[in-house]
């Protein structure tokens, strides 16, 4: 075993990167199941990326969207618009979307700037992250005519692999079930502002 002192808590912060830590090992063991948890992506990160800088990460992914978009248009040939708009249902308006990227009435573009662990978690697993499920899926539900989602994945603080897309293929089944729930949602909430206001 090795000792390793510092003079200061910057230089002690610095070498814990790369490693696993005490305090780190919870967010490695996979105890049940398969795949790996976040802990192993950090990891690789902090091997690949520059460090965070604290920027806020919403105000990130805006920042970096219109990049992407570009990214992505010139990776694919695909013209995207990028306008600032937002989709809604014709026969229910309260059902929307505020898309990133619109190829055509059958094509839409989704940019997520993550983490950059979150970011390689995409890449190595090659599948949409379970927190956006319902936003891509939420693309379909409001446009009809959508056949065809491109997830794109942005990170130019990789030194490697600081940009990919997962496509996302319609889902009838699903979309039927989440307009169903939705319809359902919005009509229970109607009779309750209705009982509320009278």
């Amino acid at each position: 075993m090795k000792t390793l002192k510092f003079e200061n808590q910057e230089d002690w912060l610095e070498a814990r990167k790369t490693k696993i830590t005490g305090s780190r090992l919870k967010d490695i063991i996979v105890k049940r199941g398969t795949g790996q948890k976040i802990g192993f992506y950090e990891l690789i990160a902090e091997r690949l990326a520059i460090p965070s800088d604290g920027e806020d990460p919403m105000e990130r992914g805006h920042r970096l969207e219109t990049e992407a978009l570009e990214r992505f248009t010139q990776e694919t040939g695909k013209e995207v618009d990028g306008s600032l708009v937002m989709w809604v249902r014709e026969d229910n308006e309260s059902i929307a979307i505020s898309p990133d990227g619109i190829i055509n009435d059958e094509e839409a573009v989704e940019v997520k700037c993550l983490a950059s662990s979150r970011h390689i978690e995409a890449l190595l697993t090659n599948e949409v992250p379970k927190e956006y499920e319902e936003q891509i899926n939420q693309y379909f539900v409001v446009n009809d005519k959508l056949q065809k989602m491109y997830m794109v994945f942005y990170d130019p603080r990789l030194s490697v692999k600081d940009f990919f897309f997962i496509t996302i293929n319609r889902n009838q089944e699903k979309v039927d079930e989440l307009l169903e729930y939705q319809n359902n949602i919005i009509e229970e909430v109607n009779k309750i502002v209705k009982q509320l206001s009278f």
